[in-house]
């Protein structure tokens, strides 16, 4: 990370956009200028973007079904352990594994944890939770609820150059582009 002349540290350079379409335009210039650590922000979802910064498929998926997962196994074995094992009990003459009344437990422990891993998931993925973001030091980063589009590449990206990729930004249509030092 570079280090400014009053010791603040380099985070990236923002550069704002006018519309969606010169934001995917945008993303897709500084994607193949070869820059990984970058991130685009509107204020909302746009078809395509992903494709634009060539993002990989998020891995929540897996985590939700591996949570699922050892939520059904995991009631299954409870209920197997608490009424075959520990405290088998003989209602009505019915076997010990009757299974049709364990649905509605084995249902609700699956979708618990499925939830669970669904939300705890997420913030792991997004790295949250995180108090404070430099980007919210800048004036301009203000309008991205309403009407900003923005693309900033962070200075941790390994060919990152501060006037390199000002001018780049520049060429691609941006404005107010400015670099973005953590507080």
């Amino acid at each position: 990370m570079s280090q400014s002349s009053n010791n603040k540290t380099l985070y990236g350079v923002l550069a704002e956009f006018s519309n969606p379409k010169e934001l995917i335009d945008a993303a897709t210039i500084v994607n193949k200028n070869g820059y990984r650590n970058f991130d685009t922000f509107s204020p909302f979802p746009i078809h395509g973007m992903d494709r634009a910064m060539s993002l990989q498929k998020s891995k929540l998926g897996w985590i939700v079904i591996s949570h699922g997962l050892v939520g059904f196994f995991g009631a299954i074995a409870m209920i197997y352990w608490m009424m075959v094992i520990d405290y088998p009990l003989n209602i009505s003459g019915k076997t010990l594994m009757n299974v049709p009344a364990w649905i509605p437990v084995t249902f609700e422990l699956t979708i618990l944890l499925s939830a669970f891993g669904a939300v705890f998931g997420m913030f792991f993925l997004n790295g949250l939770p995180r108090f404070n973001h430099p980007l919210f030091n800048s004036e301009n980063f203000k309008k991205v609820t309403d009407d900003g589009f923005f693309v900033c590449i962070e200075s941790e990206d390994p060919q990152f150059d501060s006037e390199k990729v000002q001018k780049m930004l520049s060429e691609a249509g941006g404005t107010n582009i400015e670099e973005i030092y953590d507080a």
